[in-house]
């Protein structure tokens, strides 16, 4: 036998033993679970006014399209609108997700939304409604964070 045979019989062995097979897919059901989850740990931390969280909840590259302003680009564009908001108001936000749609390590999810907001400054209650579609991608370590978020309103305000 030639030397060659056995050093590539063991290069083999060896990397076939280093090879680890792919962690199995998450179902579809355990996958709702987990956006719902990460859904309800978003909405507190707006409720809670707590940038920290949010800004670990979203992508680096997160985009969020508000309705008749331009598009909030970038994790640090999106964590200083909300710090800004966070200023000025206090929040009640609700969420009805509609449809949730999973392909792989992207999901969509489309709902309804209520907020209300009070000026910290004194003022009146703002009650706004609407519809959402937001992103979310899965991350290397197979936790859900949220990447592109858009939203439009029913144009019905009340106080």
């Amino acid at each position: 036998m030639p030397k060659s045979i056995p050093l590539v019989l063991f290069v083999a062995a060896t990397v076939a033993g280093c090879q680890r097979a792919a962690p199995p897919k998450p179902s579809f059901a355990e996958d709702l679970a987990a956006i719902t989850a990460f859904n309800a740990k978003y909405l507190g931390s707006i409720n809670a006014e707590d940038i920290k969280t949010l800004s670990a909840l979203t992508d680096d590259d997160h985009i969020i399209l508000i309705p008749n302003r331009v598009p909030i680009v970038g994790k640090a564009a999106n964590d200083a609108a909300n710090g800004s908001a966070f200023e000025r108001f206090d929040f009640d936000e609700s969420w009805a997700p509609e449809e949730t749609v999973i392909d792989g390590d992207l999901a969509y999810q489309r709902g309804t939304f209520t907020t209300s907001s009070v000026p910290k400054a004194g003022g009146d209650k703002r009650v706004v409604s609407g519809a959402f579609l937001r992103i979310y991608r899965r991350q290397p370590d197979g936790q859900w964070r949220m990447t592109r978020d858009m939203f439009n309103t029913d144009g019905a305000e009340r106080n």
